[in-house]
């Protein structure tokens, strides 16, 4: 392999080889059912579900959907996007020696792709990472509230400090991870925005609860596509009588909302 190309993999952070969220994304659209898919790659149920998630808030589009019911009793399918980036994926698994060519001509389409690699790879703590860019920063005193805009018209707000945003490099435009530990997520039904101090009030569907003996764990899904979980104590949730398509608001300290650059 040539100098240059062994410079762009250590750069990139890529090498051309396997990469776990490819395979499960590959297994899914062979298997159309995600539990299948988990066993063919090594992961349990709620694992894969987990990984699915995830990639689906990294990316742009979501690349994979759940569907429901139907003469199949429904399934995991990718979406258009998810089958192009398998696509440009296969196109860089094959090429790689020749990627320097392919960075050339194409150098905005590569470097997206591999992106959106290295995205997945990432390994953090926080149960809740979404890709997103900088839309505004308001600068104060000490502290910035800096806005951040998922996709399908989602957004966030994160309270970080001004030295912060300068050794981040943020401005409008930016783009931006956004990460909050599942535990700092609260929910409400029937919420009023304008009688919280919370900056972040998100509105979504319950899309699964995964119980537990102490606390459970609730996935939802938001309008625009992202999802967001929450660890709340079972008792909680039972209070709040939550299950599978109700209405529910994620709610979410301005404070709580971590910011990172790749």
């Amino acid at each position: 392999m040539s100098p240059i190309s062994t410079t762009l993999q250590h750069v990139l952070g890529w090498s051309g080889g396997e990469n776990a969220a490819i395979r499960l994304l590959e297994s899914i659209d062979t298997c159309g059912s995600i539990n299948r898919a988990a066993k063919e790659v090594g992961l349990s149920y709620k694992a894969a579900w987990e990984k699915v998630e995830t990639l689906n808030n990294l990316s742009v589009q979501p690349l994979v959907l759940r569907q429901v019911g139907g003469s199949g009793g429904g399934g995991t399918v990718l979406t258009d996007e998810g089958r192009e980036l398998l696509q440009k994926v296969t196109v860089l698994r094959r090429e790689f020696s020749a990627f320097v060519s392919f960075f050339g001509e194409r150098p905005e389409e590569a470097l997206n792709t591999l992106k959106m690699l290295r995205r997945f790879e990432m390994k953090v703590s926080a149960r809740n990472v979404w890709a997103g860019t900088v839309s505004k920063i308001d600068k104060g005193a000490v502290n910035s509230v800096v806005t951040v805009a998922l996709k399908g018209g989602d957004t966030v707000v994160s309270v970080i400090t001004d030295s912060s945003v300068i050794r981040l490099g943020l401005q409008p435009g930016s783009d931006v991870l956004a990460m909050v530990k599942a535990t700092s997520v609260m929910l409400g039904r029937d919420i009023k925005p304008e009688n919280l101090s919370a900056r972040n009030i998100l509105f979504g569907k319950v899309a699964r609860i995964v119980p537990g003996v102490v606390n459970d764990e609730v996935t939802i899904d938001l309008p625009g596509g992202s999802t967001v979980t929450s660890i709340n104590t079972s008792e909680s949730i039972r209070r709040l009588d939550l299950h599978a398509g109700v209405d529910v608001a994620a709610i979410i300290k301005a404070s709580s909302v971590l910011l990172a650059v790749l």
